[in-house]
């Protein structure tokens, strides 16, 4: 079997939290006094087209919130989204060990609406460990369907055999594990360095 030679991370659930998910939403909720039920049904409707940059955050908040007055800004509410995105210290440096080692092509294939992925590079300092980001907003398609991993292996000219894909959802492995990849199931930053390790990655 080939060696692996690229390794490629989901970044909301591995790297740092995740970016809007349904806790984040819940708090927000809470700290605006939302009603869940309708800001969580229309949430539904109007995430998978923003998730996939065919529009703006601008767009989604007319959407889920703004189609009537509020007592609170966009901007405050914006803000709110901004600050839900945490780093996870031991997983971060486990990539940054791998990234920083000289021996493998390490990219992103993450799903995260257009705001949200700028600001979670900026203000985590995404670049300094990734080469390239294969987000869902960028490439318009969504894990868990295989576009997006197809056109990670075709921009990247990795054969999938070389490549390992790690995520903390299950349902995203299953493509990339169709396509031929090595896939790792993320639990928590001394698993992950134990599955790199059987894959013949030292961290």
């Amino acid at each position: 079997m080939p060696g692996i030679t690229t390794l490629f991370w989901d970044i909301g659930g591995v790297v740092l939290t995740n970016g809007w998910d349904r806790h984040s939403r819940r708090a927000a909720a809470t700290a605006f006094n939302l009603d869940w039920e309708e800001f969580q049904d229309r949430h539904d409707l109007a995430f998978p087209a923003f998730d996939a940059g065919h529009t703006s955050l601008d767009e989604y908040l007319d959407r889920t919130l703004f189609y009537r007055h509020r007592p609170f800004t966009r901007e405050e509410f914006k803000a709110f989204m901004l600050a839900e995105s945490k780093e996870f210290p031991e997983s971060r440096a486990v990539l940054r060990s791998v990234a920083h080692c000289g021996k493998y092509f390490v990219g992103a294939i993450n799903n995260e609406p257009l705001e949200l992925n700028q600001h979670r590079i900026e203000t985590f300092k995404l670049r300094e460990d990734f080469q390239v980001f294969f987000s869902s907003c960028y490439v318009h398609a969504r894990k868990p369907e295989e576009l997006i991993f197809r056109v990670a292996l075709a921009v990247t000219q990795r054969p999938a055999a070389q490549c390992v894909f790690i995520d903390d959802r299950p349902m995203n492995l299953e493509s990339p594990r169709r396509l031929g990849m090595q896939v790792i199931h993320f639990q928590n930053a001394e698993q992950l360095r134990s599955e790199l390790k059987t894959h013949g990655i030292e961290v």
